[in-house]
């Protein structure tokens, strides 16, 4: 089978059609604060409408417990799509109730909706299969199609994701069908020099990709927290810096398997090194190999690459044809400590190739630091969903699509 598109859905003038987005964005004071997951489900909202279509929104936001919460609402990201759209956007203040119904009813051809977050309901989630498409089979009364297009949840068995698609005809979105195709560029069809960049704070999140990348890479360039991991394993002592010390042995057999295969490994040669955690923390850059030697002594925390490092991640990003990048080089959120992070998004931004921020932590650092999501070849908006694919596991949410 191959991925069911939207045009696989025939005609849809007139017809109520359910859209899966992944409207999962921060929200400070009742405002939007990074709308980059709303910018992106708009292609597909607006493909439908233009066709249309009635279209009925349903998103999760946050993780809420089965009940609502306000603080969860997705009535903030209704303002926000509608002013993104330049056109009303009803919103329902429950998920399947008679807000609801009566929402979706009021619908008119080439109008849109947006329903209150699917975890106000304990179904979404459920791991009983049978609560799960209770759920699913009232959401499906508000629609004759669906389609998913929220790549951050297709790695989950959800109601909203699976068991509606199974029971509505349904496709995938051009947000879907986009973050497939960059993907398996990545895994299967990458234009050489092929360059991974890895940061964010734990080995363990990227073990992996790591495992599944290594075979299909050039180059892999470590930063972020996981740095210190790797220089442990390298026989370093790292101070009070971030480490997993139940990864070492694993890492030292990344680092053989490595050489054995030809991929470099590239990793810190220097490391802003901090005497606390905290944005004003007085700091030294010190050698990789000596990251005690500083006025903090052993108590010194990494909380950066030093710009040397930055330097040289910087030239092996821009002489690459293929770079994805996961996880911020250090913690962005500090000014302080953001160089590392900016140098290796402002060389992504420049490159000629396929350049790919892979979505989460890394998406939100450049939108930070300035960036628009434009200046990326891709701004993947898959978080896990897109790491467990670079894993190379079965996802359901995109099985279900008929994806292999």
């Amino acid at each position: 089978m191959t991925l069911r598109t939207i045009e696989s859905l025939g005609d849809l003038a007139g017809r109520r059609v359910i859209v899966r987005c992944d409207l999962n964005v921060p929200i400070s004071d009742g405002v939007v604060s990074d709308d980059g997951r709303i910018r992106a489900s708009l292609p597909t909202l607006n493909a439908l409408l233009h066709r249309g279509a009635r279209v009925v929104v349903i998103s999760h936001l946050g993780r809420p417990d089965g009940a609502p919460d306000a603080r969860y609402s997705l009535k903030p990201v209704a303002q926000r799509l509608s002013e993104l759209l330049g056109a009303p956007v009803a919103f329902a203040e429950d998920t399947v109730g008679a807000a609801a119904a009566g929402t979706v009813e009021a619908l008119e051809d080439g109008r849109i909706a947006l329903l209150e977050n699917l975890r106000f309901n304990a179904g979404e989630t459920s791991k009983d299969e049978t609560e799960r498409r209770t759920f699913a089979e009232r959401l499906a009364r508000f629609g004759d199609a669906m389609v998913s297009d929220g790549f951050g949840v297709v790695h989950r068995k959800q109601a909203s994701v699976y068991e509606l698609a199974q029971l509505l005809p349904s496709a995938a979105g051009s947000l879907i069908a986009t973050e497939l195709e960059v993907l398996d560029r990545l895994t299967e069809t990458p234009e050489r020099p092929y360059t991974v960049v890895l940061g964010g704070s734990k080995v363990s999140d990227k073990l992996g990709v790591i495992a599944h990348l290594l075979p299909r890479v050039d180059r892999l360039l470590v930063g972020g927290g996981m740095l210190f991991t790797f220089l442990k394993a390298q026989g370093h002592s790292v101070g009070a810096s971030l480490l997993e010390e139940d990864q070492l042995e694993t890492v030292r057999a990344y680092l053989e398997e490595a050489r054995e295969r030809g991929v470099e490994i590239v990793l810190p040669t220097d490391v802003a090194v901090a005497e606390s955690f905290s944005a004003d923390a007085a700091h030294t850059v010190l050698p990789a190999d000596d990251l005690e030697g500083g006025p903090a002594g052993p108590a010194g925390i990494g909380l950066d690459i030093g710009p040397e490092t930055a330097a040289r991640f910087a030239e092996l990003v821009s002489t690459s044809a293929t770079v994805f990048w996961n996880g911020p080089m250090g913690v962005f959120e500090f000014p302080a400590f953001a160089a590392g992070t900016r140098a290796v998004a402002e060389a992504l931004s420049k490159m000629p190739g396929l350049a790919v921020v892979g979505g989460g932590d890394s998406a939100a650092a450049v939108r930070a630091l300035g960036y628009r999501d434009d200046d990326f070849g891709h701004v993947s908006t898959g978080g896990g969903a897109s790491l467990e694919f670079l894993e190379g596991k079965k996802l359901p949410g995109l099985e279900v699509l008929g994806w292999p």
